[in-house]
């Protein structure tokens, strides 16, 4: 079984940085960097998104652009659950088969996406998607 370890440094000035294996860091604080509850939404279209790439470059269609939105819906009071997360894919390319894209989406939920497979019974996730030609 994988482990992985991320690491978090808090210093005076309210500002958290996390920080992987590799040295790469995000900033959480507000307004220079991101809130913690946005990393659950951002961590499950980055994850997603990098599936659905590999596969659809596989296929060896010609994709110019890909373009995720996730749009969560969080309880008013604390804790803040997360009750739904809604994905919107927008793949844009040159002759596209819109059933690819869907197919793709697909296995990524299904069969690949570590933190799709996290949350599925958590929380509702739900997608769409559009192709876009050009």
């Amino acid at each position: 079984m994988a482990s992985k370890t991320v690491h978090l440094n808090w210093n005076p000035e309210q500002q958290f940085t996390l920080q992987d294996n590799d040295n790469y860091q995000i900033i959480m604080k507000k307004p220079k960097g991101v809130s913690a509850s946005d990393l659950l939404p951002m961590s499950l279209i980055g994850c997603a998104s990098h599936d659905v790439v590999s596969i659809l470059e596989k296929q060896r269609l010609q994709i110019h652009s890909l373009k995720v939105t996730a749009e969560a819906t969080q309880d008013d009071t604390p804790p803040w659950r997360f009750r739904k997360i809604h994905v919107h894919y927008q793949v844009t390319g040159t002759g596209i088969d819109p059933e690819k894209v869907g197919k793709a989406i697909l296995l990524s939920e299904e069969n690949y996406c570590s933190v799709y497979a996290t949350l599925r019974d958590a929380i509702e996730i739900t997608h769409d998607y559009e192709v876009v030609e050009g």
